[in-house]
Formats: C-alpha cells, sequence, structure tokens
C-alpha cells in the first residue's frame, strides 16, 4: 500500500470552465480484487477529458471528481487475486472508461486486466500519451473498418492525437495511407507513413481523392457527409463522434458504410499496442508536457485545438524514468 494517507490530485467541484479543476489533498485509494494500486508519473490528457470536465462529456455522479484515463506508473500495491502484476512493475492503459479512473492524481487504482506493461525503454510520459488515442484509432481500423493490407485508408485529422497514430498503425499494417492536416503538417504526417498528404484548408478533400476503402473521422458533423464522397462503393465512413439518426440512411444512400467507435479498454489490443510501441513501430508525438498544477492551461491549450500529437500531465517526475 501507498506510505502516506493522502495524495495530491486535481479535481472539480462542478462542471465548468478550465479555472474549475483546482489541485488538492484527497485519500489515496485502495485496490479492491483483481486491481493493483499505480503510483501515477504521468497522465494523457484527451479531449475527453476536457469535455467531461464542462459538462459535455461522461457522466459524473459525485463531486469532487478527479478527472483523466490514460495513466502510465509502477504498480504501488495489488488486491486480492493479481496474478498479471506484482509491486514494482511499470505499467499503463486506459482503465474503467467510460466510468471515472482518476488519472490526474499521485495514485490510481486500475483492474489489472485494462493495463499492459510499458515496454523497456519506453519512459513514462510516452507510455501515457498512448492508450486512449492508440486504442480509438485501433478499434476504428481493425474492429469497425476491417482494414486489410493494401487497401486506402483517409485519416482525416492526421496530426492530431487519435490521427497520427491512425496513419502509423495503418501504415504498418500495410494501407496505403492519404492524410489530412494543415500545410505546416504535412511533413509531420509524411514522416509518420503517410504516402500523401491533402492540405484540408486549401483543397477539399471530398473532390481530390477518391477510392477509399476506409475514413477515419474524427470531427462528424458535415465532415462526415462530405467525407462519404471519397469512398469507393462498398467502403467504410468509421466517425468518433458518435451517431446521429441520418449518418447510416446518408451512407446507405451513396452505397457505403457508415461504422461509430465508443472507445473501449481493451487488453488484447493494448498488449498488442505495447508490442509495437516497444519495437518502434508506432512513434507518439508529445507536444508539451505539463505539471500537475498546470493541468488547467493543459485543458485550455488543448479546447483550442491544432495540437500536434499529444498532451501530457507529469507526476512524480523523480521516479519517472
Amino acid at each position: 500500500m501507498a506510505e502516506q494517507p493522502t495524495m495530491r490530485a486535481a479535481v472539480i467541484d462542478a462542471f465548468g470552465a478550465a479555472d474549475t479543476l483546482r489541485v488538492t489533498e484527497i485519500p489515496v485509494p485502495a485496490p479492491g480484487e483483481r486491481e493493483v494500486l499505480v503510483r501515477v508519473h504521468a497522465a494523457g490528457v484527451n479531449a475527453i477529458d476536457w469535455a467531461t470536465r464542462a459538462g459535455q462529456g461522461v457522466g459524473v455522479a459525485e463531486f469532487p471528481a478527479v478527472l483523466g484515463w490514460d495513466i502510465s506508473g509502477t504498480v504501488a500495491a495489488t488486491g486480492a487475486g493479481v496474478t498479471r502484476f506484482a509491486v514494482g512493475d511499470a505499467v499503463f492503459g486506459m482503465p474503467r472508461f467510460p466510468a471515472l479512473a482518476g488519472g490526474y492524481a499521485d495514485f490510481a487504482v486500475a483492474p489489472e486486466a485494462e493495463l499492459a506493461r510499458v515496454p523497456a525503454g519506453i519512459d513514462h510520459v510516452t507510455a501515457a500519451s498512448v492508450p486512449m488515442v492508440a486504442l480509438t484509432a485501433w478499434q476504428t481500423l481493425f474492429e469497425h473498418g476491417g482494414l486489410l493490407a493494401g487497401q486506402r485508408v483517409l485519416v482525416s485529422g492526421a496530426a492530431g492525437g487519435v490521427g497520427h497514430l491512425a496513419v502509423q498503425l495503418a501504415a504498418d499494417a500495410g494501407a496505403e495511407v492519404v492524410a489530412t492536416a494543415s500545410g505546416d503538417n504535412h511533413d509531420f504526417v509524411l514522416g509518420l507513413g503517410a504516402h500523401r498528404a491533402v492540405d484540408y484548408r486549401t483543397e477539399p478533400v471530398h473532390e481530390v481523392v477518391r477510392d477509399v476503402d476506409l475514413v477515419v473521422d474524427p470531427r462528424g458533423g458535415e465532415d462526415f457527409h462530405r467525407l462519404l464522397g471519397v469512398l469507393r462503393p462498398g467502403g467504410i465512413l468509421v466517425t468518433l463522434k458518435g451517431e446521429s439518426a441520418d449518418h447510416r440512411r446518408s451512407a446507405r444512400e451513396r452505397g457505403v458504410r457508415a461504422g461509430f467507435t465508443y472507445v473501449h479498454p481493451d487488453r488484447a489490443a493494448l498488449d498488442r499496442i505495447a508490442a509495437l510501441l516497444g519495437e518502434g513501430r508506432i512513434r507518439p508525438s508529445v507536444q508539451q508536457v505539463f505539471s500537475l498544477d498546470d493541468v488547467a492551461k493543459a485543458h485550455s491549450i488543448g479546447e483550442v485545438g491544432h495540437v500536434r500529437g499529444r498532451l501530457v500531465i507529469e507526476l512524480n517526475d523523480e521516479e519517472s524514468q
């Protein structure tokens, strides 16, 4: 068990703007059956974090609430029945989603089945940047999209969190990847393995790209309907923004399909992602690292958009390497 009875955590007492977040002391949680207590060295910051803080994300049953799902750290204690990990093991994951996981804290409790080992040579900041975006990209490409080698994939928003991992995973699987990004991000996405980059600000993507087997759509809305036009007959567009009443109908009328990703913990996929990370076959990009005291700043930057890759909070930095 953790030696101290309390820990630092960033909490919200109600929904609101970024400055709603405050750092305080709260009790260290205890692991239950088949759970581990993780000393968090780093926590990823995702769009769902600031959406939830603003009252537009996942449900919050009570306040104060600790946000954050992406964690990387070391096992500090184990509950009854734990067999996969021991105290001192380096682990990472996206536990409990869409229930709260409490990642913005010195310690977090997680089911052992929803964590993977941090690969040798990977630091905690890098590991914490991976789980949610990589699992989202994986489930989009392979579970919903059924991606096969030789197919053509369009990744919209390819320089973003999910996008930059989707480009790499698709290219690693042998797909031809077309990436949409602003012009100043073209070298970045091409360096990740994209075969072609399209500047969405100057080129109507739905007019200059054709015969795509799979589209990764992070925005939904009008983008969803426009991007249907790049698909070949029978192709699929998988969106990350949820399903509206006319999505499937609009796709069906065009002779294509629609898919919808609601990311969830997935042990097998996370273990595979960990292996790819350890082998250097995927390389997450971290734009900026913040202290826990600057978590509100991280949210403010993320909400503005145009982040290249990921934002990460570093905790317990003396042990993070």
